[in-house]
């Protein structure tokens, strides 16, 4: 029996159609229509005849629109549902709802989660239980559940930053199916994969093919992000796409630790690629700044990728004897450090022939020293490293036979005069693999290859501290590389040398990866530090990613990694940033090796549905939209049947099909309208001349600027609280500012004002890029920008983002904007005309942010704000111009959300305090300093 597309929430009203045929039997019956009679008497007396006049009939167009407005009116009462023929389920049983929820859905989420409430609420309606599987989540036992209890599981699903692993889901399906043969799939996926979903698909092709699936997917089109390297000259990126459909070109933006932009990189795709590398070229000091790379407009955890020490590429000086000693000029066995080093630091070498080799290199600010069997160094050299190493740098020095003869304080331990050799004193029968690192050393975790073998050494002397600065040895317990800490920095020592003359370690992947580990010691404090750090096996979450890439605390679930991890990121293990912040370990939603794939889910052989819009639609909006035009058809037909109107002469059954005609049309087109999500309207076009720049010319009045949005509500608002701030500032203040101007940002010029107050109206287009740096410049240039979401009262209490909070977020993400915090207390905004505590509007529970102030110094005090700047941004959600919307006579044109009656004197007080600190900067502040200067003038 096929089902019907149509469902009905109320059906017993429908019930109310069964008197029609009474209501037709009562319209069809009218008065008959009054007669024009002449006054002259004569003429009354002539028609003043008895008539028997009969009751007129009602048309049939007429009564048939009246019959019909009254069926809408019934139909809509019983609430009408929507539901399309391709949607309808093939079997009555039970509906198992599979949800991609990882970050490959973080585009259009919630039209997805929109999407699977609609699909609960048709099961709601057909009696049907409900099970969900949220396919990012753990693996767990498939219940169903009534349909209400499902929407509440639905909204309590997150979206989560790693990819979904469905293949551990595929046991736990199975069981669920197998116990309920009859249950109807409905899968909402991303169409992506990063492993081989072979076998899940396979399965979900038996349900397909016995008619029992249905499928909500949007064409692959997400980008991702992988394989970060800070590579000679560059820092490279792999740019990821599932397939030649998603876009063929973008950028990717470096970030710092505060969010800062520090570059762009663009990057395109071929016509069949699928893979491509975006190439950031930027100075050394730079690069390692970075801390996170992004696709510019992609939010999505898969589109960022983040750095941690690994990937910084320190700078590296490499000193020979033929360089140094140069009472003893030798070849300098440099070859395999520099190449072993050359993957992941940047080197540097001295001119031949300099007179102080080691000074040259120092000067241009290196992370790690090394040097390459040095005998004698002169007390300046020394003097030289020394500090270096005090300062934090790392001194990386090779044994030979130089060294063995020489003997100085620039090494980890004493060392013996001479070396251990192969069949001298001292020596070993064959040579010597190494011994297992220990929990204590650096290298802890690194394999070692069993073709190392170590001929010559230079020994350590016996030693109480021995065993604690030995970082790898041989297996008969002799030091091979040992540390210690000087200073700041460290000193390491191998007791072979660089090339393969005493050893074959220069020959070997151990030799790169030890190096690497000794190199990124550099900055991250004593090495006594480190061997400490080392026995900490995992590194505990700091930060972590959400799904749409933003970061957030650590969830409940998130656990420790193993300091060694270099997998992709799990629900246990969430990417983001884990450990202390001198030893940070970055995990990513995508491994290094890791690839996009497009899911072919056409061969499954199952209905593809859009995600852009619910399947079940509630039409009862149309049917009163056409119920309300039939009624005004009606009324305008009673009219003109009665006289009132005067139209052509033309036959009444013409002009009754005329208008029946024009009304269906109207309903139609109206009715063809979607509901669900109208567009937003476009900002209206602003077709006024430009502000003439002869308004501002030198000698002009000061002038408060707004932005206008386009909501005309919103700009009169804004235009009549600037208003109230100048009766104000010109009563209090010495400044009397003139008129309040209305800017429109992406053609007027903003040079001319002190402030602009912009407020934020969620929808409305985000400005043109040119926009943007125009704005950017402005407020670099000294300008103030006050951004105002007005939204204070709509805040959730959970923290979560508002409309007006998104569209600010989504503004100010390519804006190269300082960091930001709560305004404190001592800021001088809150001194440089009246003393505040805070600064409200029209509502009183907002925070207002400022660019974030210095640190405290050793006494525990700050200066009210540091240099001579003003924070070129303030961000509030207090809705200030409400508030300083006053008449003439003081009072205001709009309500305070509280009832202290000095909530909008506290107000003004604020827009007060806000335009002296645009105009005068921060000379509150330098009060700090007068004791000083009256002190240093012998005042």
């Amino acid at each position: 029996m096929t089902q019907l597309p149509i469902a009905f929430s109320a059906p017993l009203a429908l019930t109310a159609l069964a008197l029609l045929p009474a209501l037709w039997l009562i319209l069809r019956v009218t008065p008959p229509r009054p007669r024009r009679i002449d006054f002259p008497p004569l003429k009354i007396m002539a028609d003043l005849i008895a008539k028997r006049e009969m009751p007129a009939h009602t048309p049939w167009w007429l009564l048939a629109l009246r019959m019909a407005v009254a069926a809408l009116a019934i139909i809509a009462v019983a609430g009408p549902v929507w539901n399309p023929p391709v949607a309808t389920a093939p079997t009555r049983g039970p509906v198992l709802l599979l949800i991609d929820n990882g970050f490959g859905a973080a585009t259009d989420w919630s039209e997805r989660v929109a999407l699977a409430e609609s699909r609960v609420n048709a099961a709601a309606r057909e009696g049907r239980p409900v099970a969900i599987i949220g396919l990012a989540e753990t693996p767990g036992e498939v219940t169903l559940s009534e349909p209400r209890a499902a929407l509440d599981k639905l909204r309590a699903l997150a979206l989560q930053p790693h990819a979904p692993d469905r293949t551990t889901q595929l046991p736990r399906i199975e069981a669920f199916l197998r116990a309920t043969p009859d249950a109807e799939i409905v899968w909402v996926s991303d169409g992506l994969s990063l492993s081989d979903e072979g076998a899940f698909l396979a399965r979900l092709k038996q349900e397909a093919d016995a008619r029992r699936l249905s499928i909500h997917a949007t064409p692959a089109d997400q980008l991702a992000l992988t394989a970060a390297e800070n590579l000679s000259g560059a820092l490279t990126v792999k740019v990821l796409r599932p397939s030649t459909s998603a876009p063929a070109s973008g950028q990717v933006r470096a970030l710092d630790l505060k969010g800062l932009p520090l570059g762009d990189a663009p990057f395109a795709f071929g016509p069949t690629e699928t893979q491509t590398v975006a190439r950031l070229t930027l100075p050394i000091e730079v690069r390692n700044a970075v801390s996170r790379l992004e696709v510019v407009g992609e939010q999505s955890a898969g589109a960022v990728a983040l750095l941690d020490d690994r990937a910084k590429r320190r700078r590296v000086g490499i000193v020979s004897g033929a360089t140094t000693d140069t009472a003893q000029p030798l070849l300098s066995p440099t070859y395999y450090v520099s190449r072993a080093l050359s993957p992941f630091a940047e080197i540097r070498e001295p001119r031949p022939g300099s007179n102080d080799p080691v000074g040259e290199l120092l000067a241009q600010n290196l992370s790690v020293l090394v040097l390459a069997d040095i005998g004698a160094l002169d007390p300046e050299t020394a003097t030289k490293i020394t500090s270096f190493v005090e300062r934090g740098g790392v001194l990386l020095r090779f044994a030979g036979a130089r060294l063995a003869t020489a003997s100085d304080e620039l090494t980890p331990v004493r060392l013996r005069r001479g070396g251990r050799t192969l069949g001298g004193g001292l020596s070993w029968d064959t040579p010597r693999k190494l011994a297992p690192f220990t929990r204590e050393s650096p290298f802890f975790g690194t394999q070692i290859s069993d073709d190392v073998r170590v001929n010559r050494q230079i020994l350590a002397e016996p030693d109480a501290d021995l065993a604690r600065k030995t970082w790898a040895a041989l297996e008969d317990g002799t030091p091979v590389v040992t540390g210690a800490r000087r200073g700041d920095g460290v000193i390491a020592m191998m007791h072979v040398t660089a090339d393969t003359t005493w050893s074959n370690l220069p020959l070997s992947g151990l030799f790169v990866e030890m190096l690497r580990k000794v190199v990124a010691l550099a900055g991250t404090g004593p090495a006594e530090a480190q061997a400490e750090d080392a026995k900490v096996e995992t590194l505990s979450p700091t930060r972590v990613l959400d799904g749409k890439g933003s970061f957030r605390a650590p969830p409940a679930t998130a656990q420790p990694v193993p300091r060694t991890f270099t997998g992709r990121a799990t629900l246990a293990h969430p990417p983001g940033i884990y450990g202390p912040a001198d030893g940070a370990l970055a995990v990513n939603a995508l491994a290094s090796t890791d690839m996009l794939h497009a899911l072919d889910l056409a061969s499954l052989g199952a209905p593809i549905l859009p995600i852009d819009k619910p399947v079940a639609q509630d039409i009862r909006p149309q049917l009163l939209v056409i119920a309300l035009l039939l009624l005004i058809l009606d009324t305008l037909a009673t009219l003109w049947l009665g006289g009132r109107l005067r139209m052509a002469r033309a036959s009444k059954a013409a002009a009754a099909a005329l208008l029946l005609g024009l009304g269906l049309g109207l309903a139609l087109t109206l009715s063809a309208v979607p509901t669900l999500a109208q567009p937003v309207p476009a900002a209206p076009e602003d077709t006024r001349p430009p502000i003439p720049r002869e308004l501002f010319a030198a000698g002009a009045v000061t002038r408060l600027a707004y932005v206008l949005t386009g909501d005309k509500a919103v700009d009169d608002m804004s235009k009549a609280g600037l208003a109230g701030l100048n009766t104000v500032l010109g009563a209090r203040t010495a400044l009397e500012p003139g008129e309040a101007v209305g800017l429109n940002p992406a053609r007027d010029e903003l040079a001319f004002f002190p402030i602009l107050y912009w407020p934020v109206v969620a929808g409305r287009p985000i400005p043109a890029p040119e926009t943007l740096r125009k704005l950017e410049a402005y407020m670099k240039g000294g300008g103030l920008v006050i951004f105002d979401t007005r939204d204070a009262m709509s805040a959730r209490p959970d923290g979560g983002s508002t409309p007006e909070g998104d569209q600010l977020k989504r503004m100010l993400q390519t804006l190269d904007i300082p960091e930001l915090e709560p305004i404190p207390r001592d800021h001088v905004l809150t001194k440089t005309f009246y003393i505040l505590d805070g600064f409200v509007g029209r509502y009183d529970t907002g925070t207002t942010w400022v660019e974030i102030l210095p640190p405290a110094g050793e006494d525990g005090r700050r200066p009210a704000r540091a240099g001579d700047s003003v924070s070129p941004i303030v961000i509030t959600s207090n809705d200030l111009a409400s508030a300083w919307a006053i008449n003439r006579r003081g009072e205001g044109l709009v309500p305070m959300s509280s009832s202290d009656p000095r909530q909008r004197e506290m107000a003004l007080r604020a827009g007060v305090n806000l335009v002296m600190y645009a105009l005068t900067g921060n000379y509150k502040a330098d009060q700090v300093h007068v004791p000083a200067l009256l002190e240093r003038l012998g005042q």
